[in-house]
This record gives structure tokens, sequence and C-alpha cells, in this order.
């Protein structure tokens, strides 16, 4: 018998598109398949597993092969439909950094998008901006787009340009040889050392823009930490003026402490019914949700930058309780 399929390659796909079906295929019914000899198949069979695939044999008359679990995790072939399906779960787990597989999401995210079709791109897209999560908790979310220019930054050894909104407000151009993203409870990090400055940087990517990955590459750097992920927990833990909050709530200290981390923050009795509190954060947002949520009256003394968010907030409160809300049918 002639084999009908003489680019071996193209059959070997074809093959492992085969078995990635759970089910056990008889030798026969695979020879059909795809045109050529059974002992054209057994030879193919013994190619996939030199190149790790856990194909596993079983004998009579109704026995065949099909793949099995392995020690290593082999390259899989997609469909259009799976390979869409899959992006816009990473897309969502990378954008709102899922607990545990934040990096990991990145990673795949990355490697899959290098490799999707044009109309496979078409579709994710549309997918992604006809949907809106119902998110929880008080971090910021980030485009996964601009996470996976970051990821293939890093991964690539890339140097980078973004546009960067500094804590006080304050628009930069930067331009750095990225090291590493890491995810800090539900919120992103890029460390990284910056051209201009001379000195490696720590960038939250929900206050970055735009970023590109120029191409030129770079010898990475030793970076002044154990890893990239101490060098950010001592950069969260360093004391910073711009981002000390001062208020005065008028509410029992021990409520105010069941809010605010104690190691974060320090606060003092006023009497009976205020409290002093001095926080650090990083974040207005994260500190304008834990005031409001204390339910009670509060003067913000520091930052001007605090204040001047919780009047936007206000505004918006104010605009969005001026008419009923739409409730659907």
């Amino acid at each position: 018998m002639l084999d009908g399929m003489s680019d071996t390659p193209a059959r070997l796909l074809n093959l492992l598109s085969l078995l990635q079906t759970p089910r056990e295929w008889p030798g026969s019914e695979l020879a059909e398949r795809l045109g050529v000899s059974p002992r054209t198949i057994r030879r193919d069979i013994d190619r996939l597993r030199d190149l790790g695939y856990p194909v596993q044999a079983s004998m009579g008359a109704v026995g065949g092969y099909r793949l099995v679990a392995g020690t290593a995790m082999p390259p899989l072939l997609l469909d259009d439909e799976e390979a869409v399906a899959i992006a816009v779960g990473l897309r969502a787990g990378a954008g709102h950094a899922v607990v545990g597989i934040e990096e990991a999401s990145v990673r795949a995210l990355g490697k899959l998008l290098q490799v999707l079709p044009s109309r496979l791109r078409h579709r994710v897209g549309m997918l992604n901006s006809a949907t809106v999560p119902l998110l929880t908790g008080d971090g910021p979310t980030v485009d996964p787009e601009d996470l996976t220019v970051l990821a293939g930054a890093v991964t690539n050894r890339e140097r980078l340009r973004f546009a960067y909104r500094a804590y006080d407000g304050t628009a930069t151009k930067r331009l750095i040889e990225p090291e590493r993203l890491v995810s800090v409870g539900r919120r992103w990090y890029l460390v990284g050392y910056d051209l201009d400055r001379d000195d490696w940087r720590l960038f939250r990517v929900d206050r970055l823009s735009e970023p590109f990955a120029t191409g030129a590459r770079f010898t990475p750097r030793p970076l002044p930490a154990e890893d990239a992920a101490a060098y950010v927990a001592g950069k969260l833990r360093r004391p910073s003026p711009s981002g000390t909050v001062v208020a005065t709530v008028h509410a029992p200290a021990e409520l105010v402490r069941q809010r605010f981390k104690p190691a974060d923050s320090e606060i003092e009795p006023v009497d009976d019914h205020s409290c002093r509190l001095r926080s650090r954060s990083d974040s207005l947002e994260w500190t304008a949700m834990r005031l409001l949520s204390l339910d009670c009256a509060f003067e913000v003394h520091e930052p001007p930058a605090l204040r001047e968010h919780l009047r936007g907030l206000a505004a918006r409160a104010h605009h969005a309780a001026g008419r009923e809300p739409d409730r659907g049918d």
C-alpha cells in the first residue's frame, strides 16, 4: 500500500490532532483517516513519542492508541474555537490578577497571541470589547494587551518605551530595560532599569500606557535585591512622604483599626468618638474607598491629591444620583 500523505510533518500534525480527541483510535482507523499504511502509523507513533508525546498503545482486537498524561506538558494543537476561548480566558485572568496564576496567565497569553492568526485576534478583540466583567475587590484593572507587550519585552530582553503617570499626576515618558512583572494582591508592578535616570525603578502597570517594545536588545543588569519579588516588597515597605495619608475620622479608633492594616497605619484616639489616622498607601483609590467604607464623617489633611480624588468621586456620585437608574427589562 502506498502512503497517500507523503509530507511527514503535516501527517504527524494531523495524527496528533486526532490523538488529542479523548478516545482510543484503532491503528487501522488512523491509517484509513490519513491514507497511509498501518506500518507508517506505527512509525509515526514512535516519532511522536520521541518528541515527548505520551502515546499509549493497547493490544487486542479492540486495542488502539490514545494520548495520555505524561511527565511534561507537550505542545497542543488547538482549533479556532479552542484558541479563541483560551485567549479570552487568559485575558480575563491576566487583566484582573487572578490569585495564583497571574504571571503564568500573562506568559501563556503572550505566547498564544504571538502565533494567533489575524482573523482570530479580531474575534478575541470583539469578544472582549463586547463584554464587561463584574469586578470584585478594590484593585485597579490593567489592559491585558499592555501586559502581553510588557511580558514579551521581559522575555525577549528588549528595551521598552511607555508613558507613565506618577502618584502626583505628573506625566513622563520612560525608556527602560524591563526585568520582571510582579503581581501583588490585585495590582501589577513592572521592575526595570530606567536608562534616563540611570537607576532601578518600580512602575505600577495601571499607571503606564502606550507600551512599545523597541526591538533593541540589552544585557541584563544585576538587580539590587535577591529577586524581583523581594525588590518590589522592599519598595512597597519603604515610607514615602507623598504616599502618607493623614485624616481625622469621626469614629472610635477600634473601628478604624479593623479597616486599616496596623502595619501600614497609625491610629491614635482623639476622644471616644474620633481618632487621627496616619496611613502609608501608594493608591489613592484604595485609601478613598477604605475611608468611605467606614460610613462616618472624616476630614483629609494630607495629601491634597486625595482630597481632589474624593471631590471627583463626590461629583460622579452626585451626577449618578440625579436620575433613576435604568434597570433593564
